[in-house]
């Protein structure tokens, strides 16, 4: 599983340093600046290998008791994070789509915003929701426990839950929000 989640990680980062070398297939827009958007995409090219060799490196850790639960935390905030940040960008696509949130795009001088919606529904979000789902298995697969596997996912779905509401909630400006990258 490690090895998955390790290779779909550094799928992602290939994409990213495609646009990030200048790609422009399926370009949804225009950026506003050329060089910024491909430094974000650099950027993503260069941190993604680093969460695509974190599973394969920490593995013989999981043989060890203290640094097992420090894993733990990590696949924990590594599923709901990547998770709830896939669930919250789908919704607000769909309801882009549906003409329920009109989503800004300051990064672009142009946009075509079905496409945006579309490539970030089919390509870039479902990237992010599978990458988090494999960190919770890896985490699930690390506990031995009926009970521990109970707290450890009913609190990853309390977490999602609250987030992906704090999410929506920003979304339509009803709070603050911190867009990265």
């Amino acid at each position: 599983m490690s090895l998955i989640t390790g290779c779909w990680a550094l799928w992602y980062a290939i994409y990213r340093a495609y646009y990030g070398f200048g790609g422009t297939v399926d370009m949804f827009g225009t950026p506003v600046s050329e060089s910024q958007w491909r430094t974000i995409n650099l950027v993503a090219a260069v941190l993604l290998p680093l969460v695509a060799v974190l599973p394969i490196a920490v593995l013989p850790l999981w043989k060890r008791p203290r640094m097992r639960l420090v894993l733990l935390g990590l696949c924990w905030v590594l599923a709901v994070g990547f998770v709830v940040h896939g669930v919250i960008d789908d919704l607000q696509r769909v309801l882009s789509l549906t003409g329920l949130l009109h989503l800004n795009y300051p990064l672009f001088a142009t946009v075509d915003r079905h496409a945006a919606n579309i490539q970030d529904l089919v390509f870039n979000e479902t990237w992010v929701l599978i990458d988090g789902a494999l960190w919770g298995i890896l985490g699930w697969m690390g506990l031995s426990s009926l009970r521990g596997r109970q707290w450890w996912l009913g609190t990853a779905c309390a977490a999602m839950a609250v987030l992906t509401a704090v999410g929506l909630l920003a979304a339509y400006g009803v709070v603050g929000k911190t867009i990265l990258g």
